[in-house]
């Protein structure tokens, strides 16, 4: 399998620029399996990274256990680990029978291939004019070459459902591989300096951090039900770049990232987005300053979420509690629900039932309209 876009990674890494061109090929007649095809190519990425600095595996064998293991997360540049949970976080939806679109298939090959691309200079002794400029593919109107990827979906989509038992498997490989290479495991001290080659790499490919970051906030809002605008735009429910008063600046004037709005017109969340290279929490204080502000010009306070696009965590400023990390946003899905049922609904949906009950008393709390006890599905 030729590959259009990562054929400078067959020397050193053949399966690599294999699942790339696969990837490629089926972008537009089936994304969701290309958003698969590039799951396994994160996996064997991360591997392989495991495999050079002579890691310490994490007690769960799972791709997401790989990429938050403190050893990985000492080794690697947070820009590059990012990369990496957007094709795992893209690639497990589409396994799940989530339907992954054509544009968000064609962002999963540039940021694959971006990560292709610092392995190249980083691992491979590449240097950057040996890489091509990415090319998004076209539709292809070869009808018997979409038929033939059709035909392989099922066995690829198989793959990824038993990824427990492979990633168990390729890690049991890896460490008979260790022992026969004699990969002695790094100390802090080699993690450092590795993540500083790394991150020196990623700042000479001038990765862009802003065009990341939207696009995984934007894709974890979606995922949540939230209507989100294309490129910054904004729509009913999901404002962009909102001018919010009250802010200590010269203007007084300053830009959340997003507001989510309720149906009353009144927002329900703000969402401060900070560089997917840097901690979350650096946009905690901001986005009291734009939670303040909002509560001034419109009378409610919103719910505080601070990000950078795979860490996600929520502030209840309001009662003087910590922040608390979530396992994404609360849902808009329920477009005719009130606002605050919809954030309830969303709560009960997508946490545990302990955890989801102690969240919905403290949205309740910080949100000053009529609290409604969500019903329970039994």
């Amino acid at each position: 399998m030729t590959s259009r876009n990562f054929e400078f990674l067959r020397p050193n890494w053949e399966d690599l620029a294999t699942l790339g061109g696969f990837a490629e090929q089926y972008a537009h007649p089936d994304p969701s399996t290309a958003a698969a095809k590039l799951r396994i190519f994160a996996e064997q990425a991360v591997l392989f990274i495991y495999h050079k600095h002579g890691l310490p595996k994490p007690m769960q064998n799972n791709l997401n256990d790989l990429l938050v293991n403190a050893s990985f997360e000492q080794a690697v540049p947070r820009v590059i680990a990012s990369k990496l949970h957007t094709l795992r976080i893209h690639g497990n939806r589409a396994a799940h029978g989530e339907a992954v679109l054509t544009p968000a298939a064609l962002w999963m090959l540039q940021e694959a291939f971006e990560l292709g691309s610092w392995m190249h200079l980083n691992y491979g002794g590449g240097a950057k004019a040996d890489l091509p400029v990415f090319a998004p593919p076209g539709a292809s109107d070869d009808t018997e070459a979409e038929r033939k990827l059709k035909r392989e979906r099922t066995a690829i989509l198989a793959r990824v459902a038993a990824q427990d038992a492979e990633m168990k498997r390729l890690l049991a490989e890896l460490e008979a591989s260790r022992s026969h290479q004699s990969v002695a495991q790094a100390t802090d001290e080699e993690l450092q300096a590795a993540r500083q080659q790394g991150q020196q790499v990623a700042d000479t490919l001038a990765f862009d951090e802003a065009k990341t970051r939207r696009h995984l906030i934007d894709s974890l809002l979606v995922a949540a039900g939230w209507d989100v605008g294309a490129e910054g735009s904004s729509t009913e429910a999901v404002g962009q770049e909102v001018e919010v008063l009250h802010q200590p600046t010269p203007s007084g004037k300053g830009k959340a990232d997003y507001v989510l709005w309720g149906s009353n017109g009144k927002p329900l969340a703000v969402v401060e987005g900070k560089k997917t290279a840097v901690d979350a929490g650096a946009g905690r204080t901001q986005a009291k300053c734009y939670a303040d502000g909002l509560e001034k010009m419109t009378g409610q306070r919103p719910v505080i979420f601070y990000t950078n696009g795979h860490d996600v965590w929520i502030w209840n400023d309001a009662r003087s509690e910590p922040p608390r990390k979530l396992y994404g946003f609360y849902s808009g899905a329920i477009a005719p629900m009130p606002g605050i049922m919809r954030l309830f609904w969303g709560i009960l949906s997508r946490n545990p039932p302990e955890f989801a009950l102690r969240e919905a008393a403290s949205i309740a709390s910080m949100i000053d309209a009529p609290a409604t006890t969500p019903r329970s599905n039994g």
